[in-house]
């Protein structure tokens, strides 16, 4: 369904009344050019940190970013934000310009200001290779349990203790692309008592997407809609119209629309690329918090 009606301060403004199944136009939801580049704007903070992992048996790094402006005395709300499989926990920075796209639009008064938390999303040891080719489905889904285990048990505890938020579900979202899109789609539903806010990037039913990727019943396990659309936010799916995984994030959307979970779809242009996934963080961040 296009609603090409639709502009983006008229979703930012109706909040749940216009979120649903809804199909966005390219003209209403493409970027502004230059987003992505640096300007001579009030710039946040990134910092690599170690923490203990209870849940894998070893310290493991994230990246955390904080606004421009950043004050312990202040409470702020937290993204999540999951890497791909061809990344780590530096992936969103070195290559997807997180942390610009924030700063621009913190300063264009189009978000509101966050703490982003960028972990691993791999559960090897350090100097073991990320993912053995060679798994049984019960050890990808047991690597898949514990970086669940880490992100919930470990990650946000660690957060929570070290940096001034508002620890409860309405200030917490959870989004990632491709594996990380899959990982999001895999723990979200599951915990929307943790995460009100759900960002699934180029990762589908069936097709790319990690932990989630081949399995078509997926979202068997989801809690019924009526706890999903009372607990949830907003759910975002996306993906490029030259991605490889299109077919399996449509088949997503399809689900989720049969199961009446409420959601936005977003179809972008573009493959399995960055330029899609920053897209996909400008539109995303200017939705959470509001």
């Amino acid at each position: 369904m296009k609603l090409r009606w639709l502009t983006l301060a008229g979703l930012l403004c109706g909040g749940s009344l216009l979120w649903g199944h809804l199909g966005f136009a390219a003209e209403d939801t493409a970027a502004p050019d230059g987003f992505a580049d640096a300007r001579d704007v009030p710039h946040g903070k990134l910092t690599t940190l170690q923490y203990d992992s209870k849940a894998v048996g070893f310290k493991r790094k994230l990246v955390v970013y904080t606004p421009p402006e950043f004050s312990p005395d202040k409470k702020y709300p937290v993204l999540y934000l999951l890497h791909g499989s061809g990344d780590d926990e530096t992936g969103w920075t070195q290559k997807g310009s997180a942390y610009v796209i924030l700063d621009n639009l913190y300063a264009d008064k189009k978000a509101t200001p966050m703490i982003v938390v960028m972990p691993y999303g791999f559960t090897n040891a350090p100097g073991t290779p990320t993912r053995n080719p060679n798994a049984t489905p019960e050890e990808r889904q047991k690597a898949a349990g514990a970086f669940e285990r880490d992100l919930l048990t470990d990650v946000i505890p660690f957060i929570e203790s070290h940096f001034s938020t508002i620890a409860d579900r309405d200030h917490r979202a959870l989004a990632g692309l491709s594996m990380g899109g899959g990982q999001t789609m895999r723990i979200g539903p599951l915990h929307s008592d943790t995460f009100a806010y759900l960002g699934v990037f180029s990762a589908g039913l069936g097709g790319r997407g990690g932990p989630t990727a081949g399995r078509p019943d997926a979202t068997a396990s989801y809690p019924d809609a009526d706890t999903l659309n009372a607990n949830l936010k907003l759910f975002w799916v996306s993906c490029g119209d030259k991605d490889p995984g299109l077919a399996g994030a449509k088949k997503l959307d399809e689900v989720l629309t049969d199961k009446k979970i409420k959601h936005v779809w977003h179809q972008d242009t573009g493959a399995h690329e960055w330029p899609v996934w920053k897209n996909d963080l400008y539109l995303f961040a200017q939705r959470l918090f509001r």
